[in-house]
């Protein structure tokens, strides 16, 4: 039960509509049973053995009390009108009696309501904002479409296995107590004999819930390789077609989707046994019960009247459907507690990248950044060793070498997408680490080869993470990223949606909107990694003129495969196999007849 537990933790801020719930279920419960006791007199009156009551009687938790109230209700209505006007009193009691019963419970599903959907609003809104905080560590080990997967298919499992079931825990002991209170006040020991049958019952309905877990856990993987399988194709659905690779990646995921059906076939085979189970073993006890409780009526000694034992027999029945609702809860929250595993997964998982206590504020850049003494692994692989840099402020340092060299890397533990395990980075002499990430961040500006662009206006996406930004500012800097000119030519200009992943625009057009974005944050640092090599001689030639306008006076890391774009770097460091090997500028490498003469050379070559 620890998943019921962590999902009960979401229900704290609704506590008045749990409390409304539980209050209408109560009141439920106990017009439900009392339109049942109405049954006792009501057999009286039909066998002749209604008793006048004239005195009204003391309360008491018995059924003696409710038999006697009623008797002492219609008294006079058969002094007046007879028997059948006793008739009509109970029958307009039981109407009452059960319009007041489905009035509490629409009552208690509609407070209900609120607590279902606002938790799982809850849930989602947790997860979303866990996504956005981790490490990009943690997404190079889990497929997206298995996070995909949890904050939609996990959620709503949680949503329907658990959230489902809160209604009948919250109504059926409530309703299970009530009817053991007057079931014991009609007869104790009939009461003492079905106590010893039901638990023989919980007993196999446990054993099949915990086998109903495993195979609910091993569905939500199972949905979580069919989104992922779902979420590579699209993306790569031009080389799919490309490669007249449809059979294969079409057999790929029929194969998949046979695993999830033949999962999803054992999880309901096992989930509609739950209920078939549970009633054939209540029948057995009812039967059981009914031999007893025959036995009892028919022995004189134990003078115990048919209508009380038909009375208890209905009370008893009414028991067996909260007991049954209650192992379909159980069910049901076994179902769901493999997927609360999963999204506690995300919750709980290790973030790694996060504020010192005693972190401070930086808003400014100063002097110069460093790296020193500085390696990092990914796992066992060591991708940087011993590296160290001086970047000084307002220059333009080149990353070049050849691919898998570790260039990337160096540019991704300067805004702490990743932290080094040995060394530092330092900015004006102080450890990146001791610094708010937020204002670290805010330090830099990033452009990187591939556009991520996002299913919004060219306004917003240029404008991103800018708090009230005006459009005066957007067009500006969309005019010193060569972009403001297609922009206008767009069918609503800069309030044009640019579709998924900016799929509405060229390779150029896309580029140019990101640097545009990088030149409305204006940092004082930029990052460009290889922000030209995916275009074409026209659309670098625009892009490369919008990016010598963004890094003038600015400190700038460059990573570039194309040597041409570089030449005028104020500093050049060749990278090879996580190591620095070579640093200068162009005319001095050239003269070393180095690594970087090669690259260079192959380029001219090529």
């Amino acid at each position: 039960m620890k998943s019921l537990k962590k999902i009960l933790r979401y229900i704290k801020p609704y506590k008045l509509f749990a409390f409304l719930s539980v209050l209408s279920n109560v009141f439920s419960v106990i017009f439900h049973l009392l339109s049942l006791l109405v049954l006792i007199p009501f057999l009286q009156l039909l066998f002749g053995k209604t008793e006048p009551v004239s005195e009204e009687p003391e309360f008491s938790w018995t059924s003696d009390y409710v038999s006697d109230t009623i008797n002492y209700q219609m008294t006079p209505h058969i002094e007046a009108n007879g028997l059948m006007g006793a008739l009509y009193y109970l029958c307009i009691a039981v109407a009452v009696l059960f319009f007041a019963k489905n009035l509490f419970r629409y009552l208690a599903k509609f407070f209900l309501a609120y607590i279902r959907s606002g938790v799982v609003r809850d849930i989602r809104s947790d997860i979303y904002a866990k996504i956005l905080v981790l490490p990009l560590s943690f997404y190079s080990e889990e497929k997206k479409g298995d996070i995909i997967s949890r904050i939609t298919g996990d959620v709503q499992e949680v949503e329907w296995s658990i959230m489902n079931s809160l209604e009948m825990l919250f109504r059926d002991p409530i309703s299970i107590i009530l009817s053991l209170v007057f079931m014991v006040s009609i007869s104790p020991e009939l009461t003492i004999f079905s106590f010893i049958l039901l638990p023989i019952s919980g007993l196999i309905i446990g054993r099949i819930g915990k086998s109903l877990k495993r195979t609910s856990a091993k569905l939500q993987i199972r949905m979580g390789e069919l989104l992922s399988n779902v979420e590579e194709t699209l993306t790569g659905l031009r080389i799919i077609k490309a490669f007249n690779a449809e059979k294969e990646a079409n057999n790929r995921f029929g194969g998949q989707n046979e695993i999830y059906r033949n999962t999803m076939l054992s999880m309901f085979r096992k989930r509609d046994l739950a209920s078939p189970m549970s009633e054939f073993l209540g029948s057995l006890v009812m039967v059981t019960l009914l031999w007893f409780g025959g036995s009892m009526v028919v022995d004189p000694a134990m003078n115990f009247d048919g209508e009380d034992f038909i009375a208890y027999i209905t009370m008893f029945s009414q028991l067996l459907n909260p007991a049954k609702s209650l192992s379909t809860a159980y069910y049901n929250i076994q179902k769901g507690a493999a997927s609360t595993e999963r999204i506690d997964a995300v919750l709980e998982a290790d973030n790694k990248i996060f504020d010192k206590e005693n972190a401070h504020s930086k808003n400014t850049f100063e002097k110069e950044l460093k790296y020193e003494n500085l390696s990092f692994a990914y796992g066992k692989e060591e991708v940087l060793s011993s590296i160290n840099l001086s970047v000084l402020k307002g220059k333009m340092v080149a990353l070049v070498g050849p691919s898998g060299g570790g260039k990337s890397t160096m540019a991704d533990l300067l805004p702490r997408f990743y932290d080094a395990k040995l060394g530092r980075i330092t900015i004006d002499g102080e450890d990146i680490r001791d610094i708010k990430l937020k204002d670290l961040r805010g330090l830099m500006g990033i452009v990187s080869q591939q556009s991520i662009l996002f299913n919004d206006s060219v306004f917003n996406n240029i404008a991103l993470g800018v708090e009230n930004p005006s459009m005066e500012k957007v067009v500006e800097a969309a005019k010193i990223a060569n972009a403001h000119e297609f922009i206008e030519k767009l069918p609503e200009g800069y309030h044009t949606n640019i579709g998924d992943g900016g799929g509405k625009l060229s390779g150029g057009q896309k580029q140019r909107l990101s640097i545009a974005r990088a030149v409305l944050k204006n940092p004082p640092i930029m990052i460009l990694d290889e922000a030209t090599s995916a275009l074409d001689t026209e659309s670098e030639k625009l892009v490369q003129e919008a990016l010598f306008k963004l890094m003038e006076n600015r400190t700038s890391i460059v990573i570039a495969h194309r040597l041409s774009t570089i030449q005028n770097a104020d500093l050049i460091v060749v990278i090879q196999d996580g190591r620095i090997v070579e640093q200068g500028n162009h005319d001095e490498l050239i003269n070393k007849f180095g690594v970087y003469k090669k690259l260079t050379d192959l380029q001219a070559f090529a």
